[in-house]
This record gives structure tokens, C-alpha cells and sequence, in this order.
């Protein structure tokens, strides 16, 4: 628990090394119901790795990472949606808008077809992408293909949102528009986001994390880079 507000995921001296190589070391974080974390730090410091380890995706070389329920005791699983960044995924896998989207409601059990097809319709319309349901994913621009992965993310209205840049690629008023998405998905949800992007981030957000090789919170009024905190 982090100033009396309720933790739901926990990393406890985390260290993560591969290939001889350091990645991240001693990392403590809580991250509390209803934060919005803005994530920043050096190129190679170490963040697209904190957020696959959050997720389990990587396990850590030495530490724990805990997901919380609301009375405090440990769950294996916590519903979560991720948006990983562009170049981590293969554009010439034959996959087209619409299964990538519906693939983001496989943790799902118990939706009707019917309510799978509203689900994507609706996240669809938000991202702006329903006259291009059928095309593949390898005929899509770098911008769009940012745009269908955060509709993958959104699509099962997870409590907790976990976002790798997601700006990149996007023109200015798609960007504009993620602001607004973000804005509205916000209220009684987590979200961990990851941008060098900070001017418009860092008012929506309420903690301020630097990564470089370890995790630094940042209370001052600037966010780009550790030595501008107080």
C-alpha cells in the first residue's frame, strides 16, 4: 500500500541482466489502483524491459513481482491490455485489422459473437479504422498500425492499460486524439505509459517515473530526465 492507497502490482528489489549485460537493477515500484504513470528515461535505460517484466512477459533475474487483489493478498493474474511498440511486431504476418483487435479479447471468457463484434465496432470507431477492418496489417502505414494495436489494447476495457510509445508513428491529430482516448479511459482505470513525448503526458498524469538501469519518482515540475527532478 502506497500512502494509504491500494497497491495491485508490486516489484521488490528487481534486478534483470541477460547476456552478461545489466539491465535494470534494484527496482523497487508499487503501482497503486487508479495511478497514471508517466514513464520516461534514456534510450537502452531499461523501460520497454520494467514494462515486460510488470507483465510477466520477462522474469526477473533476481526480486519479486507481485499482482495484488483488492484485499491485498497475491493473484496470479491481473486483466490487463498492452500496446507494445510498433517495431516488435511482424507487419508481414497475414493477420488482418480486425482479428489483431479481436485478439485483444481472448482473455475474455463468455462473450457472445455478437458482443465480440460490438466490442470491435466500438473500439473501431474510436481509433478511427472501420473502413480498413479487412485490410492486412503489412498495407497499413506505420501510424495506422499504432492506432489498430491500441484499439487491441482498449478492446476488452481492461482495468489496467499498459502503453510502450504509444505515439510513435502518429500524425499530430491522431496524437491529439490518443490525448482525448486517454483522457476518458482514464477515470477509475491504471495506466502505465511510456513516452519521450512528456509536455501533455506529464499534466494528465499523477507520478512521474524515471528508468535508467534503476527506477527513479520524480516529484518536480519537469519529467525528460532525472537531473531536472528535485
Amino acid at each position: 500500500m502506497t500512502a494509504g492507497r491500494q497497491t495491485i502490482i508490486q516489484l521488490e528489489n528487481v534486478n534483470f541482466s541477460t547476456g552478461g549485460r545489466e539491465i535494470l537493477r534494484q527496482v523497487d515500484l508499487s503501482v497503486c489502483r487508479n495511478d497514471f504513470l508517466a514513464v520516461t528515461g534514456p534510450n537502452g535505460g531499461g523501460k520497454t524491459t520494467m514494462l515486460r517484466l510488470i507483465l510477466k512477459l520477462l522474469k526477473p533475474t533476481s526480486g519479486n513481482i507481485s499482482y495484488l487483489t483488492p484485499d491485498g493478498l497475491p493473484t496470479e493474474r491481473l486483466h490487463i491490455g498492452y500496446l507494445p511498440q510498433k517495431n516488435m511486431i511482424d507487419s508481414r504476418f497475414p493477420i488482418t485489422v480486425r482479428e489483431v483487435i479481436e485478439s485483444g479479447l481472448m482473455s475474455l471468457k463468455g462473450l457472445s459473437k455478437t458482443e465480440k463484434k460490438e466490442r470491435v465496432e466500438e473500439v473501431l470507431d474510436t481509433i478511427d479504422m472501420r473502413s480498413h477492418i479487412a485490410n492486412p496489417i503489412g498495407a497499413l502505414s506505420g501510424g495506422q498500425l499504432q492506432r489498430v494495436l491500441l484499439g487491441r489494447a482498449l478492446v476488452s476495457n481492461p482495468p489496467v492499460l499498459v502503453l510502450d510509445e504509444p505515439l510513435s508513428y502518429l500524425d499530430k491529430h491522431f496524437e491529439e486524439r490518443t490525448y482525448e482516448i486517454l483522457e476518458n479511459y482514464r477515470s477509475n482505470r491504471t495506466i502505465i505509459l511510456v513516452s519521450h513525448e512528456m509536455s501533455r503526458i506529464a499534466s494528465m498524469a499523477n507520478r512521474h517515473i524515471i528508468v535508467d538501469h534503476t527506477v527513479h519518482e520524480c516529484h518536480g515540475s519537469h519529467h525528460f530526465v532525472a537531473c531536472d527532478c528535485d
